[in-house]
């Protein structure tokens, strides 16, 4: 019986879903370019315009610069084993249809609800953030809205006193968002290309300040940056080298979004030769960026005040750039609004495949006819994310989405290792480099990374995947695509062990 569980589905099956075709396929309407947009919209974020301060002041010190060189070398290693999956199986799933058809179906569930945790909670925490700087920029200005953008509520659940914060921005950002993903892929793309070039083009004039500031000012950066990697602080990420790693788990946050790239496989025109190039792309680009920012910032200012809402704004305020701090809140503003759309562009992508595979309930598959989009499953991650956006503090669910994400990357670096050595003659028309050292390493990092993070994010994901199994063995199982063929007697295999 366990070995149901371990059924994969077959590459020839993926391969010809991905050939469909017709008004109840996805449009094929991304070139190379708006795939590297989309990266580089789902990476940069809420890590180099929040998380650079935040992490420096607390876990790294100046060698937050290290802790995104990790960061980012294990994203490297994922990355080049996302470029090989996404090529040879050039399907929405992501990391879930590569572990179906490496590990089997139990471990592609896994997958699948640790991604919708990546992606709904990821949206949600940078709703939060979306809504900080709206709220800045507004301030700054001395716009005093007629309402409170933050009202609390208090009721009563099960006997007990209940207050909550709402917060109306991050709700109302995540519901335009929702429509422009439901109007067209298309469309999505265009949005989330502008709003890249703003806040790219942000963040190169930060670079410009910064670099002229340090021309003339070079000893007040070097006193900055000392003692580049403070001392441990006598617990375990409090600064020093166990502080780097605390870091680089955190930071890892502001690396997401690369992956979603491999979510869009079905509206690629190319996907086979494009897909690899905007998962890499994107990924390279915003590694030099992020190091080059917080190596500037932590120059700027003394690591132990940047433990701000807007850590870069401050920057620029250091250098006594009104104008530029004016800029960085608008290229916050415009920077988070694309990485929403990446994930939540990601999150029903993920959830259409898992439906079609039989694994969550039709509905969430069905395609608009006029839009070609999964409209109602869009609509409804939607309304979720936005009510996780309006109640729940960014903190806790920062670490919750790093979890689930390297989750995802372990078992995708695992799974080119079993790939290559279980179907070698499938066509790859991108290979990861070094097998099996390129993925031992990604594994190696992202393990490293999970075990750096707090006890309560292991309980909150511990959590989260039981809600999985319960529906996974309450329904999952008796509707799967895979498990009837198998049932059968066709199609499903079971790996060797």
């Amino acid at each position: 019986m366990a070995t149901k569980y371990l059924a994969t589905k077959p590459i020839s099956t993926i391969l010809s879903e991905a050939e469909n075709k017709g008004e109840h396929a996805l449009k094929r309407a991304l070139g190379p370019i708006n795939l590297v947009t989309l990266g580089i919209g789902g990476i940069i974020g809420a890590g180099i315009f929040v998380l650079t301060g935040t992490a420096a002041a607390q876990f790294a010190g100046p060698a937050i610069v290290l802790s995104f060189a990790i960061a980012g070398l294990g994203c490297v290693f994922a990355g080049l084993c996302y470029a090989e999956f996404s090529s040879m199986i050039p399907i929405a799933g992501s990391a879930y249809t590569y572990g179906y058809a490496t590990m089997g179906e139990l471990v592609a569930w896994v997958i699948g609800w640790a991604l919708v945790l990546e992606y709904a909670f990821g949206a949600a925490t940078v709703a939060v953030g979306w809504s900080g700087y709206v709220s800045s920029l507004l301030g700054f200005f001395g716009v005093h809205l007629p309402f409170n953008a933050t009202p609390h509520l208090a009721f009563t659940l099960f006997g007990h006193a209940v207050s909550a914060q709402v917060d109306v921005f991050a709700m109302a950002a995540i519901f335009v968002i929702t429509f422009v993903l439901v109007v067209g892929v298309r469309e999505s793309a265009n949005f989330n290309s502008a709003a890249v070039m703003i806040k790219v083009s942000v963040v190169l004039v930060f670079i410009g300040l910064a670099v002229s500031f340090a021309f003339a000012h070079w000893t007040h950066m070097v006193h900055n940056w000392h003692p580049f990697i403070p001392a441990n602080g006598g617990h375990f990420g409090q600064f020093g080298w166990s502080g780097i790693m605390r870091g680089a788990g955190v930071v890892f946050f502001a690396y997401i979004g690369f992956d979603a790239v491999s979510t869009a496989a079905q509206e690629a025109r190319n996907p086979q030769k494009d897909l690899p190039f905007g998962i890499l792309g994107s990924l390279i680009v915003c590694t030099i960026l992020y190091i080059i920012v917080a190596g500037l910032l932590t120059g700027l200012k003394s690591y132990t005040t940047l433990n701000v809402a807007a850590p870069v704004a401050d920057g620029a305020a250091e250098i006594g750039a009104r104008w530029g701090v004016i800029l960085i809140d608008l290229g916050a503003i415009a920077g988070l609004a694309s990485v929403m759309l990446v994930m939540l562009l990601g999150q029903s992508r993920v959830l259409y495949t898992m439906s079609h595979d039989g694994l969550l309930w039709p509905w969430v598959s069905r395609i608009h006819p006029r839009f070609r989009t999964p409209y109602i499953t869009s609509m409804v991650v939607g309304v979720f994310v936005a009510f996780l956006a309006a109640f729940f503090p960014i903190a806790f669910l920062g670490e919750l989405v790093s979890l689930g994400t390297l989750l995802a990357f372990t078992i995708v670096c695992l799974g080119v290792i079993i790939m290559r050595a279980r179907a070698p003659e499938i066509h790859r028309p991108f290979r990861t480099p070094l097998v099996p050292l390129v993925p031992i390493g990604g594994m190696i990092v992202s393990l490293s990374l999970m075990f750096s993070l707090d006890a309560p994010a292991w309980i909150g994901f511990g959590s989260w995947l039981i809600v999985g199994l319960v529906i996974y063995f309450s329904y999952s199982r008796q509707h799967s695509k895979v498990q009837r063929a198998l049932a059968s007697g066709t199609a499903a295999k079971v790996p060797s062990r």
